[in-house]
């Protein structure tokens, strides 16, 4: 048996509410919205008590999602490590978008930080990279073609 899809990538917030807005700014819709805990949570994530409120979000074409969440319980233990993009398992979330510039634009005021400058790849695409929330690496492509 091989992989049917990836389903979905997930990113722990301190501020959820901000993160849901950052990624609804971003282009990303929501899809739905729970808390959870209980015996399988605890089960399923290796830790006792847990508590979590998670807003999953998916792309337009419905095809990509992001998994965002908070923990009430346990309360996490240390901030989101902040690496350089060539850091070993450094995650990084990558977007296809109309316009890189207009995009960044309107995520500098929900906290976006450019990292590097966007950059031009011959006639294919502009690329660029920021931080977004938790300091999760977003990357916007530009395709030019």
């Amino acid at each position: 048996m091989t992989v049917h899809r990836m389903d979905h990538a997930g990113l722990v917030v301190e501020d959820l509410a901000a993160a849901v807005a950052f990624f609804v700014e971003l282009g990303l819709e929501v899809e739905g919205e729970a808390t959870v805990g209980g015996p399988w949570a605890d089960e399923l994530l290796g830790l006792d008590g847990v508590r979590a409120d998670i807003v999953m979000v998916r792309t337009p074409d419905g095809h990509g999602r992001v998994e965002l969440s908070t923990f009430h319980s346990p309360p996490p233990l240390a901030p989101a490590p902040v690496a350089p993009v060539n850091a070993l398992g450094i995650p990084r979330l990558t977007f296809v978008v109309d316009d890189v510039d207009d995009v960044l634009d309107r995520l500098r005021a929900h906290g976006a930080e450019l990292v590097g400058t966007v950059a031009r790849y011959e006639d294919i695409c502009r690329y660029c990279y920021l931080r977004g929330p938790a300091g999760v690496l977003i990357g916007l492509v530009e395709e030019l073609r």
